[in-house]
C-alpha cells in the first residue's frame, strides 16, 4: 500500500489483481486528519470523526452518492475494481482512490474517486462518474453527492450555516431543530435573488461538517439541508436536477460535478476558512487590503432618492467633524438605471455640476463614493429604447425582469454591455472624480440562463458561471484609472456570490435586519477573505438604530446615514442628528479611529457562535487581544481564550473601567454587562 504523510489506507481482505483490485464483501478505509471515510462493497460509505471527544456523527453506512433515475433512485453498486494513485495537483501532492461498481438491474456503472491532500487535512474531495453499459438508453432526473445523514444529541441538534441568498432576507447562520428545510439552490429562487456560497457547514459541540463543490465558478446546484418533524437526522448534501428529460445513451457517460466533506473543529468560521484556502489553491485570488477602503463612512441616503444637493453639501461639515473619511452619494442622482448620467431636476448644471460636487468633497478632506446598480436599465431608458437587444432573455424570449429595480437585466456577456460598462466606470471614476463605487443590488449576486444569441454563449447555462467576470472588468477597470479606488459590493441582503468576492476590496453587510447579521456576516467575510475591509453598513439598520458595538467588535468598518441640521421631507423615516446622538456617534468614530479595529486580524475559531454563550469575538492587535461578549443580559463568568502570555491586565475600554488581571492559567472573569462589553488584555 502507498502511504502519504498524514494519511493512511487500510484494505481488509483484498487482492491486487492486474495493479487493480478484487473485493469480497469488506470495507475500505481512507483517512485524512481526524476525518474516516469507509466505503463498503456496495460503494456506500460512512463518516466519522477520529477525535475521541467527537460523538458519532452516522449510524453505518448509507448510499452517500447516488443517481436519480425516472423510476428509482440507484444506490446500491457491487464493487468490483479499486485503485490508489499518488497525485499532485494545484491542491499539492496527494493520493486518488478509485472504486468501480455496476448496479446490475440497469447495467450502470458507477466510477467513485475520492481524494485526500496533504495540504488539507480534515478534507475529502468526490467525483463519480455514471456510465450506461446496457443496450437502451436511460433517462435520469438528479444525482447527488456527499448525501449525509448525521446524527446529534446536543439541543438543538445542530447549528447551521446556509449559503444561499433568498428574497427572505434570512439570517444565513442558524439553528436546526426537527421540521427544518431549506433547498439552498445556487442559481436564482426568483426574478431578483440567487446565487451564494457553494458550502453547507454543519456542527455541534463536538464536530463540524462542511460540504460543497469546489468548482471555479459558479454552478447551478442545491445544498438541500433538511430535519424531518419527527426525526433527529439531518440530511444534507450536494444536488444537480435536471429540468428535462435527460438521456444516457448506450456508452454515455454522466459526470458530476468534484464536491467535498470537510471536518472541522468549532463553528463555520473554521470550515469556510479551510474552504477558501482550498479554492485559492485552485486559483481565485483576493486583491489585497485598500488601506481607504477602512476608513470610516457617511453616506446620503438617510435623505433617500429625493435628497437635494443642498441638503448633502451642508450634511459635509458635520461629517468631517466626526471624524468620517467618506462620503457616498446614493440613488436617485442618474436619470434612470442604465442612464447613468445626471437628472437635470437635482443638476440642472448637467454633469459639471456632479464634478463641482466631488471638488466639494474633496474640499472638505473627505473621499467621494457613487452608488451604481451595474446590469440593471429600466424600460423607458434611453439605453434599452436604443439597444434592446442588450437584455438577457429567458427561453421563452422573454426579457429577465429586476422586481425591485423596475428594470431589466443587462445580459453580462454582451459586447454592448461590456462596452456600456466600462464607459460608466470611466465616466464615474475619471471625468466625474469619485474615489470608489458602491455597487448596490440583489440581482448582481447571480443571473438567469441567457437566451440572447448576441451574447455568444455556447450554452445558455454559462451566464451564470461568466457573471464574475463582468465585476472583473469592473473591479480592473476602476483600479486602472484610479490604483487606490475602493469597489464595494453590496447585495442588498442576500448571501453574496463566493465567485463575485474576488472583484471587490469592500465586503459590506448589506441591509442587515439586525445586530445579530451585522456580526455574523462579518465573521463570515472574514473566514473567506481576512484582508479584505468589511463594512458593518448603516448603523442606523442594526437593532435600536445605534449598535455600533456589534461593527466594533467584529471588526467592521463604522457607518452611518444621518441628516443634518434636518430631514428631507419626503424621506420615509428620520435620521436626524440631534445633540443627544452626536454625542453618541462622536464617541464611536473617535474610538473607531483610534483602534482601527478593522484592519487586524480576527480570531474567529476560537469561540463557538450557538453553543458558547455569551456570543464572543476576538480581535488581534499586537499583543493585545480585544473581546467583544454580546448578550441582552449577562451576569457570571467568562472564559478568555487565545491567551499566551502568563499574564494579562484586562480593561473594559469603552467604558474606561479595569477589570483587573486574568492568567493563562486562570482565563476566567466574572462580567456582568447587558447588550454588549468590550474588553482589551494586554500582557502585564
Amino acid at each position: 500500500m502507498k502511504t502519504l504523510k498524514k494519511y493512511w489506507t487500510k484494505t481488509f481482505l483484498l487482492l491486487a489483481i492486474s495493479g487493480s483490485w478484487s473485493c469480497a464483501e469488506k470495507e475500505t478505509i481512507i483517512s485524512s486528519g481526524d476525518l474516516t471515510l469507509r466505503v463498503n462493497h456496495q460503494l456506500h460509505t460512512s463518516l466519522q470523526s477520529t477525535k475521541t471527544a467527537a460523538k458519532g456523527l452516522m449510524e453505518g453506512f448509507q448510499p452517500t452518492e447516488y443517481l436519480i433515475l425516472s423510476e428509482e433512485k440507484l444506490t446500491n453498486f457491487n464493487l468490483s475494481a479499486y485503485e490508489e494513485t499518488s497525485i499532485t495537483t494545484t491542491l499539492g501532492e496527494g493520493v486518488r482512490h478509485s472504486f468501480s461498481g455496476k448496479n446490475t438491474a440497469t447495467g450502470i456503472t458507477k466510477q467513485l474517486v475520492l481524494t485526500v491532500y496533504e495540504a488539507f487535512p480534515n478534507f475529502i474531495t468526490t467525483q463519480v462518474r455514471y456510465i450506461n453499459e446496457s443496450d437502451h438508453p436511460l433517462t435520469y432526473k438528479s444525482w447527488v453527492n456527499n448525501g449525509y445523514h448525521l446524527i446529534s444529541q446536543d439541543e438543538p441538534p445542530f447549528w447551521a450555516f446556509q449559503g444561499s441568498s433568498s428574497g427572505a432576507r434570512a439570517d444565513w447562520i442558524k439553528p436546526v431543530n426537527p421540521g427544518f428545510y431549506q433547498d439552498n439552490y445556487l442559481g436564482m429562487n426568483s426574478s431578483d435573488y440567487g446565487g451564494g456560497i457553494p458550502v453547507t457547514d454543519i456542527w455541534n459541540r463536538s464536530a463540524g461538517i462542511a460540504i460543497g463543490h469546489t468548482a471555479t465558478a459558479p454552478k447551478l446546484v442545491s445544498l438541500p439541508t433538511e430535519m424531518k418533524v419527527n426525526e433527529r437526522s439531518l440530511r444534507v448534501g450536494v444536488r444537480e436536477d435536471f429540468d428535462y428529460p435527460s438521456y444516457l445513451a448506450p456508452g454515455d457517460t454522466l459526470q458530476t460535478l468534484e464536491t467535498f466533506v470537510m471536518l472541522h473543529s468549532g463553528d463555520y468560521y473554521n470550515g469556510l476558512q479551510q474552504y477558501s484556502e482550498v479554492m485559492q489553491a485552485k486559483g481565485i485570488s483576493f486583491p489585497p487590503a485598500e488601506p481607504a477602503a477602512f476608513e470610516p463612512i457617511w453616506c446620503a441616503w438617510g435623505y433617500e432618492r429625493d435628497f437635494t444637493l443642498a441638503e448633502v453639501l451642508g450634511t459635509l461639515p458635520k461629517v468631517k467633524a466626526l471624524g468620517i473619511k467618506w462620503a457616498v452619494l446614493d440613488d436617485g442622482f442618474q436619470q434612470a438605471e442604465g442612464d447613468w448620467h445626471t437628472n437635470q431636476q437635482k443638476f440642472p448644471g448637467g454633469d459639471e455640476q456632479m464634478k463641482n460636487l466631488v471638488k466639494t468633497i474633496h474640499s472638505h478632506g473627505l473621499k467621494a463614493k457613487l452608488w451604481w446598480a451595474p446590469l440593471a436599465a429600466d424600460p423607458g431608458s434611453k439605453l434599452l429604447t436604443n439597444h434592446p437587444d442588450m437584455r438577457l432573455y429567458l427561453e421563452d424570449w422573454a426579457p429577465q425582469y429586476i422586481t425591485w429595480w423596475d428594470a431589466y437585466y443587462l445580459s453580462p456577456t454582451h459586447a454592448k454591455t461590456i462596452a456600456h460598462t466600462q464607459e460608466v466606470v470611466n465616466l464615474f471614476l475619471n471625468e466625474w472624480d469619485f474615489d470608489g463605487l458602491k455597487m448596490d443590488g440583489q440581482h448582481m449576486n447571480a443571473v438567469a440562463p441567457d437566451h440572447n444569441p448576441l451574447s455568444e454563449l455556447e450554452d445558455p447555462t454559462l451566464a451564470p458561471e461568466k457573471l464574475p467576470e463582468f465585476f472583473k472588468v469592473i473591479y480592473e477597470q476602476a483600479r486602472g484609472i484610479k490604483p487606490d479606488a475602493v469597489v464595494e459590493n453590496c447585495p442588498c441582503g442576500t448571501c453574496m456570490s463566493f465567485f463575485n468576492m474576488p472583484h471587490m476590496n469592500q465586503a459590506v453587510s448589506s441591509d442587515p435586519t439586525s445586530s445579530w447579521q451585522i456580526r455574523l456576516k462579518g465573521k463570515t467575510y472574514k473566514a473567506l477573505i481576512p484582508q479584505t475591509a468589511y463594512y458593518g453598513d448603516h448603523v442606523e439598520l442594526s437593532d435600536g438604530g445605534n449598535d455600533f458595538a456589534s461593527s466594533f467588535g467584529v471588526g467592521a468598518v463604522l457607518g452611518t446615514k444621518f441628516t443634518w441640521p434636518a430631514d428631507n421631507p419626503t424621506a420615509s423615516a428620520s435620521y436626524l442628528l440631534t445633540p443627544e446622538k452626536e454625542r453618541v456617534w462622536a464617541q464611536w468614530f473617535d474610538l473607531y479611529n483610534q483602534k482601527m479595529l478593522s484592519k487586524e486580524t480576527y480570531l474567529g475559531g476560537l469561540y463557538d457562535i450557538g453553543y458558547d454563550l455569551p456570543e464572543a469575538h476576538v480581535i488581534q492587535k499586537g499583543d493585545t487581544l480585544h473581546y467583544a461578549f454580546y448578550a441582552a443580559a449577562w451576569d457570571g463568568p467568562v472564559t478568555l481564550r487565545g491567551l499566551t502570555a502568563d499574564a494579562y491586565v484586562v480593561n473594559d475600554y469603552f467604558n474606561q473601567v479595569s477589570l483587573g488581571t486574568v492568567t493563562k492559567e486562570a482565563p476566567e472573569l466574572a462580567l456582568k454587562f447587558s447588550n454588549f462589553i468590550l474588553i482589551e488584555a494586554y500582557p502585564k
